[in-house]
């Protein structure tokens, strides 16, 4: 017995000792193989790029298996990603099947270890995926098959990874921190199982831009059915938990060629309420660490259709949640919320807003004896069905206590009752068939925003409508009022028929705005601003449309201090610093106006007309008159702007960042204003171009902007002129100007005028007076700049005194005739008649003298600086006898020759269809 305990003892010790020595013999006979065939398989059925600091052969680092370890491992992602890490990881481990490799020289991995990853999966708008990277079957076949390696998991564990799943086709984000998982199945079997435990740290789900799920603690136990050949995947038996929330997960998954297939189905039966409510963001949970919650709840979410981006086919979206015998009491109030039911169904089809149903067919509770119930259902957004009936008796500062609204003191009395049915469409004049009351009494209102609350709040109104129609609307409003900072508001209304409406509005009372607004206000919003009111306004809106002011009663004065207005028309906020508007029945005077927008300021004193019907009546117009004065108006601000946004997501913290990218527009003309200006500007500065002491009448009507009587100087010269601009669209705009320029200096206007830098370039280096007296019409791009091609007209330049110093034209002609005098001729007394028309200036016949030669041109140039002119150098001493010849090339490259043959300049015909 003894020799046989012995000799056992020393085989096992034998073994043992044989085992561990091949533990550190195998990874050192084999690495160079094993790394090398990993690297072949890898080139030979993945797409992305694959790199690896090194690789490491043990049975220590997973024991018992042997596994090949990468360090500092990355995997880029297929197109239209490939430049972007799929995976990055501080090691991949595969698991090598021992004896497949000692006997057969084959490496077959079996197993798959990751640690510290992050795996970063990303869809476009497309549906293109970053994680198709392992080749095809016929892709990789095209390749000669070198390698001995292949797969054959039967295990995958991932251990504190990073995960992102970013698809922008379906606009939803996941965000899995501290995400540790191990799967086992037969994983190289064509249909496999597929159990899973997983657990996530910090699970972030994102939608359309709106969080639905926030650092949650994920716990899972799943079985999942996968078919490699069609990419199904049957999610069998899957019980998750949310943080307290259990779930129950079931359903399919199937890549398609264009999309996938999903049928999908969330519930949690019969569950706790304050467990539901521990799944709901971080705010929520510290509100329940202090509240009680009682009742139970069941929850239902399914998603089911095929998702195809480039058929704009999606799934259908339902989510359904109910709660029975629900009872809430925050910090012990001395009232709880009690007999809280709630029924919610709400569906998307297709995942269109469009047929968004929302079905609240109950939500009731108690606080002691008070209550409050609904009924709400709506069908569709832009143009909804409508149907609600909503009833309280409550006590708003004991329902306050109950459920502890957080950053919330609400206080005062509630009785409403309101019912409607019908659909709501203003196009068609249609809204729900409504009845309803609102009594709210010693109401109060304070926020952390603000130290002081708004208080006294009282509110007495109805609303009714017996046929649906805009015309038997009567809303009514009594007595109402409410106090801030010690300052009382008081506002009356009565108002019916919404298609001719019947006003009857009293208000009075001064409110700072930017600390009412603070009150609701959050960092990073402002609004500033002082009102004080004592108007009251009366009449039709047939009959301020129509002209018959005696049948109006409005009147009152309205100050306005620091108010910040916008405008689809305007890209910058219009600020009213001050000013008092007086209203007497359809006009509105303006006295001591004063604005700014952007860097511009304007000081106006006259009034508006119509002001009733223009805000009542979408397509009203607004009438008016004004002595308008200002020290400066820059007017590439009022340019309006054409912006898209894309947005980006940096997927190692998941923020999404917009970028923007502007495009100008042209000035926008309101086409409801008629309104006349007599205008005065020091100074006002267009695209570079500088003009002081602007003045004339200028009438805004129709989308037209016409400038009557203008006077301005610019370059030192006085000039007079007529103008009209009307905008078409955004991004075009028409324009015409008749202008009169005395003895302006060339010099001055070269450096200080753009346009005529861009359209006299050849007068760079000259000196001298000329005048102007030109009319010419064309469009504006979305720049603000002439298109050349659309410009029309003509005119006079009258050279007084002009030094050609310069010109590349003569200095030609002085070369090519051999007469250094025409290199820098004087030009006076000389009137250049000229027309535009199809990007084409035609320059009429005129001669000068000087220097003892007589030259005569005319001719045509391009507004691109092409040439065709023709001349005759009338030679010393009466210019009897003359050379003619031929100016063509570009006012950059003249090129001159003896002759009278030319070539016509292609004429550019204006099409108004281009944008």
């Amino acid at each position: 017995m003894k020799k046989i305990i012995v000799k056992t003892l020393k085989i096992l010790g034998i073994s043992t000792l044989v085992i561990l020595l091949l533990m550190f013999i195998l990874p050192i006979l084999f690495p160079g193989k094993i790394a090398q065939e990993v690297k072949a398989f890898a080139n030979q059925n993945l797409e992305g790029e694959l790199n690896f600091k090194e690789a490491k052969l043990s049975f220590f680092n997973h024991f018992p298996s042997l596994t090949l370890s990468l360090t500092k491992f990355s995997l880029n992602g297929s197109a239209p990603y490939k430049d972007e890490q799929l995976v990055a990881a501080d090691e991949i481990a595969f698991g090598i099947n021992l004896k497949s490799l000692v006997f057969d020289k084959a490496v077959i991995i079996d197993k798959i270890f990751v640690s510290d990853a992050f795996i970063n999966v990303k869809v476009n708008q497309k549906g293109e995926a970053n994680y198709n990277v392992y080749k095809s079957k016929e892709k990789a076949s095209t390749v000669k098959d070198t390698s001995n390696t292949s797969l054959h998991l039967d295990k995958i564990e991932i251990k504190n990874t990073h995960l992102v799943y970013d698809d922008k086709s379906t606009k939803m984000l996941i965000d899995a921190n501290g995400f540790n998982y191990i799967g086992k199945g037969n994983l190289s079997e064509a249909i496999f199982d597929l159990d899973t435990e997983a657990k996530i740290n910090d699970f972030n789900f994102i939608f359309d831009g709106e969080p639905y799920l926030k650092n949650k603690k994920i716990d899972a136990n799943l079985i999942t059915k996968i078919n490699t050949n069609s990419l199904a995947f049957i999610f069998q038996q899957n019980n998750l938990k949310i943080n307290k929330l259990p779930i129950d997960f079931k359903g399919k998954f199937n890549f398609l060629k264009n999309g996938y297939a999903i049928d999908f189905k969330v519930q949690s039966q019969n569950s706790l309420l304050n467990d539901f409510f521990t799944a709901l963001p971080p705010k929520y949970v510290a509100w329940l660490e202090k509240t009680k919650v009682k009742g139970t709840t069941d929850l239902l979410l399914t998603l089911k259709g095929k998702y195809i981006a480039s058929l704009n086919q999606k799934p259908n979206l339902a989510f359904n949640m109910k709660i029975r015998n629900g009872e809430i009491n925050y910090k012990n109030a001395p009232l709880a919320a009690t007999n809280l039911f709630f029924n919610f169904d709400t569906k998307l089809p297709a995942l269109d807003v469009e047929q968004l149903q929302v079905d609240i067919d109950s939500l009731f509770f108690n606080v002691g004896k008070d209550y409050l119930k609904a009924i709400v259902k709506t069908k569709g957004l832009s143009k909804p069905y409508i149907e609600t009936n909503i009833k309280s008796a409550i006590d708003l500062g004991k329902m306050n206590q109950a459920f502890g609204l957080p950053n919330l003191t609400l206080k005062g009395r509630l009785n409403l009752d309101l019912t409607a049915k019908g659909n709501y469409n203003l196009a068609s004049h249609t809204i729900p068939v409504t009845t309803g009351s609102i009594n709210f009494k010693n109401g109060y209102l304070k926020t952390p925003y603000y130290p002081d609350p708004i208080k006294d709040i009282n509110i007495i109104a109805s609303i009714k409508d017996n046929s649906g129609a805009l015309k038997d609307l009567k809303i009514k409003i009594d007595n109402s009022s409410f106090v801030f900072e010690d300052k009382p508001i008081y506002v009356k209304a009565n108002l019916e028929n919404f298609e001719n409406i019947k006003y009857d509005v009293v208000a009075k009372g001064e409110l700072n705005l930017s600390k009412i607004y603070k009150v609701f206000s959050r960092k990073g919003l402002d609004l500033e601003g002082y009102v004080k009111a004592d108007v009251a306004f009366k009449g039709t809106q047939e009959d301020a449309l129509k002209g018959r002011y005696h049948k109006l009663n409005n009147k009152g004065i309205l100050v306005l201090r620091n108010i910040k207005t916008t405008s689809e028309f305007l890209p910058k906020p219009f600020v009213i610093n001050s000013g008092t508007f007086v209203f007497n029945q359809d006009k509105m005077d303006f006295n001591n106006f004063k604005a700014s927008y952007g860097q511009s300021d304007f000081q106006m004193n006259g009034y508006l007309q119509n002001v009733i019907d223009f805000v009542l009546t979408p397509n009203a117009v607004l009438k008016g008159n004004f002595a308008m004065n200002s020290n400066y108006i820059m007017v590439d601000e009022f340019m309006s702007n054409a912006t898209t946004s894309s947005t980006t997501t940096t997927t190692t913290n998941t923020i999404n960042n917009q970028q923007a990218i502007t495009a100008k527009g042209v000035v926008m003309i309101p086409a409801n204003f008629n309104l006349t200006f007599s205008a005065n500007a020091t100074k006002v500065l267009f695209n570079g171009l500088e003009l002081v002491d602007l003045g004339g009448t200028i009438k805004v009507n129709k989308t037209k902007l016409s400038m009557n009587n203008a006077h301005f100087t610019v370059a030192d010269a006085k000039v007079a002129m007529e103008a009209n601009y009307q905008s078409e669209s955004p991004i075009k705009a028409n324009f015409d100007y008749a202008i009169q320029a005395k003895e302006f200096d060339i010099k001055k206007a070269y450096n200080q005028i753009k346009m005529f830098r861009d359209m006299a370039s050849a007068a760079k280096s000259a000196e001298g007076i000329v005048s102007l007296d030109y009319k010419i019409a064309g469009k504006l791009n979305a720049d603000m700049m002439p298109i050349y091609p659309s410009l029309a007209g003509g005119g006079v330049l009258s050279v007084k005194k002009v030094k050609m110093k310069g010109f590349k034209m003569f200095n030609a002609i002085s070369k090519k005739t051999d007469h250094q005098a025409l290199k820098n001729p004087d030009l006076s007394e000389v009137d250049i008649k000229s027309t535009i028309k199809n990007n084409i200036m035609t320059i009429e016949r005129f001669k000068f003298k000087f220097a003892g030669f007589r030259p005569r041109i005319e001719g045509t140039t391009s507004l691109d600086g092409k040439l065709n002119i023709k001349m005759r150098l009338g030679l010393p001493p009466l210019g009897i006898i003359g050379i003619p010849l031929t100016i063509t090339g570009t006012q950059d490259n003249p090129k001159v020759k003896i002759g009278r043959k030319t070539e016509d300049l292609q004429e550019t015909e204006y099409n108004d269809d281009k944008k």
